[in-house]
Parts: structure tokens; sequence; C-alpha cells
């Protein structure tokens, strides 16, 4: 699936493109962004994330002014930065430099939810299940203070398993936990 993502003007009103692009990304494995520059000859992506080489500015008068009008921070650190705070969020990211451009791919984890807190975060849904069957999903975020997304990542997984399922309407239903588990 692609989405093409049009030019806004300042004035232009940007709320629905924001919840266009919100509602697709949430089935999206990953997200590309493709860039039609390309990089100087003989570097690659990896000799600016490394800091090995220097940023080689097209057209330093552009980047002057977006950097005084702080548009960016500073020029030839992007590529890095978005590796450290991929690695940070543990995200994979992958760049590639390709014939035509440049190609930016950020691969999507379950939900942001690292296998570690996993088992635990899954015993607490249960438990809070079995107490209060009616419990929707925004209360048990709250009750573990943990994102809606992550209660929701493990709600499908405990459905498939075959070990909770929902009855009744969305709205006046239950969960029933399966007796073996």
């Amino acid at each position: 699936m692609s989405v093409i993502v049009p030019f806004y003007n300042e004035e232009d009103n940007i709320e629905p493109l924001y919840e266009q692009l919100s509602n697709t990304l949430k089935n999206l494995n990953r997200v590309e962004i493709w860039n039609p520059g390309t990089f100087p000859e003989g570097l690659t992506p990896e000799d600016f994330i490394t800091g090995d080489e220097q940023s080689v500015l097209r057209n330093p008068l552009i980047a002057e002014i977006l950097y005084k009008s702080k548009e960016i921070e500073r020029w030839g650190s992007g590529l890095k930065r978005i590796c450290e705070e991929c690695k940070a969020g543990n995200m994979k990211v992958e760049f590639k430099d390709l014939k035509t451009g440049f190609l930016v791919v950020f691969y999507r984890t379950e939900e942001g939810i690292t296998p570690k807190t996993t088992p635990k975060t899954r015993d607490e849904i249960l438990l809070l299940i079995r107490e209060n069957p009616v419990m929707t999903k925004e209360e048990i975020a709250g009750q573990l203070n943990i994102k809606l997304d992550g209660v929701k990542y493990h709600i499908r997984k405990l459905t498939k398993e075959g070990i909770i399922s929902w009855k009744g309407p969305s709205k006046g239903g239950r969960w029933e936990i399966q007796q073996n588990e």
C-alpha cells in the first residue's frame, strides 16, 4: 500500500491529512520515505551515520536560510539522529541508496512492546479480566498504566491463541477466559 502525501500551505487545514495518515499507519508494518535526491558519488548512508564524513551541502544558501530560521537544527546530522532515536525506541530502520533516489524504511514493531515485558503484562491483563469480565480495554490500560495500543496488542494475541474471547455486543459484552488458562 502506498500513501502519497501532498504538499500543504501553512494556511491549509491539515487535520483531514493527519487523520487519514494516522488511520493508514495503524495498519502498516512499515513506513517508507523516498527522496529523489542521491548521495554524493562514492558515499553511502553509513558514512554519515558513523560520522566519518561531513555533510555535502548541495545548496548552501538554502541550508543557511533553513538553519537561521530554525527549520533545521544543523546540517549533516539527520541520518545519525534517526538511527539513534530508532535504536532508543527499539525500532528497526533501514537506509537504501537507490539509483533513483534514497529510501528510509521504518519497520513497525508489535506496538513497540518488547518481548521482555510481554509475559508479565499478559498475566496482569488476564488477572484483571478474571476479576472484572466487563472491563474495557481503556480501563485495563488505565489500571496497568500502559498505552492502549499495548493492551490491544495483548488482547489480539490472547484472542488469536484462543485464551480469551469477547461475548456479546461491543458495548455491554464481557470477556470469557477458557478454563485451561
